[in-house]
């Protein structure tokens, strides 16, 4: 399975570093699809800029950190959770579909929805890969302390 891990993590994690880097350089080829989306966004989450092109650029430069990390293997949960984060307002503002006019657009947009909601999908399986060990959750539960209960377990 380790194997598994060295090879899948940097796949999954080059077209983030591409596209981030692409991104952060050239911000203003997305920031017109981003602008609905950013101001909402900063609205809600203080630390998004509410300038558009910030928010792109911040939003690429995080692909990039986050993919070179998941890449290379360090800290790869928090980097696969870091680039679903910066994913999900990717793909709702560069890739919504139901609002193209013709069928080929559409056609083309949706194929770039679902790609992005399968790489979604293996980003949450890789924030998910405790590598073998076991979990936080799991070694709390088990977790022998002198002179304590053993903590409740969900459901009893």
């Amino acid at each position: 399975m380790q194997m598994i891990r060295m090879l899948g993590r940097p796949m999954l994690a080059a077209i983030f570093v591409s596209g981030g880097a692409s991104t952060f350089l050239h911000p203003e080829r997305v920031s017109p699809l981003a602008e609905p989306v950013v101001e909402p966004l900063a609205d809600k989450i203080p630390v998004v800029p509410k300038e558009t092109q910030q928010a792109v650029r911040l939003n690429g430069a995080v692909q990039v950190v986050a993919g070179v990390m998941l890449g290379l293997g360090r800290l790869p949960r928090l980097s696969a959770l870091a680039l679903a984060g910066t994913l999900v307002p990717t793909t709702y503002a560069g890739h919504r579909f139901w609002e193209a006019e013709d069928e080929e657009s559409r056609a083309q947009q949706r194929i770039h929805f679902l790609k992005n909601l399968s790489l979604l999908g293996g980003l949450l399986i890789a924030a998910a890969d405790t590598g073998g060990r076991p979990s936080l959750v799991w070694r709390a539960q088990h977790l022998k302390l002198p002179n304590s209960p053993k903590f409740p377990t969900p459901g009893s």
